[in-house]
């Protein structure tokens, strides 16, 4: 029994011994790091790399995009106004039509009704246009978006090297980010970057 007794006091000595050795010459973080207590204690100097980029700015003054959705918007007014031309001389037609039929100017019914067929096509044939320009035009618009967010993403990348920031979020008014110190907003600086390398498509 007695030991045993020695064996566990033994045990204890050199378990106290190793404590007091680490305890003396292990890094200490409140003597030796003085600043780690400045990062919880100061969080107002901390500046994390992080960013944010306003999107609807970015939209409005990346002089690419507004090239491509002015070409966009002028197709779109072009688009329609061949349908309201064609749409026009439809309702002229039917309005000939209309007329001709009240004054009993058609030579025969067979006649009046060849008429009316016609313009019955005419109308399917218009209805098939605007719908045929309706899912180019949509079409077009997604990839005119697409064009867009892949030059935005690559621009990004080169923008951020060397790297400065880990994360940079995309903001529309309060749909991601309801609040963000200024200091973290990017966007005039990326889009200076972005309208600097663009050169317009002659």
């Amino acid at each position: 029994m007695k030991n045993w007794n020695y064996i566990v006091n033994g045990v204890l000595i050199v378990a106290v011994i190793v404590l007091f050795i680490l305890y003396f010459t292990g890094k200490r973080t409140n003597v030796n790091h003085p600043e780690t207590t400045d990062l919880v204690t100061d969080s107002a100097s901390l500046h994390l790399p992080i960013a944010y980029i306003r999107t609807d700015s970015l939209l409005l003054k990346y002089k690419f995009s507004t090239d491509l959705n002015n070409a966009l918007l002028k197709k779109v007014e072009d688009k329609k106004l061949a349908i309201n031309q064609k749409a026009d001389q439809w309702n002229r037609a039917v309005a000939d039509f209309q007329q001709k039929a009240q004054m009993n100017a058609f030579i025969s019914q067979e006649r009046q009704s060849q008429v009316q067929d016609q313009l019955l096509r005419q109308k399917q044939d218009l209805d098939n246009f605007a719908s045929q320009v309706e899912k180019e035009l949509a079409n077009e618009q997604m990839q005119v978006g697409q064009q867009i967010t892949d030059t935005i993403i690559s621009s990004l990348k080169l923008f951020n090297t060397p790297k400065k920031y880990q994360l940079i979020l995309s903001s529309a008014g309060t749909d991601n980010i309801l609040y963000a110190d200024d200091s973290y907003d990017i966007t005039n600086e990326f889009i200076e970057f972005l309208n600097a390398r663009y050169v317009p498509s002659k």
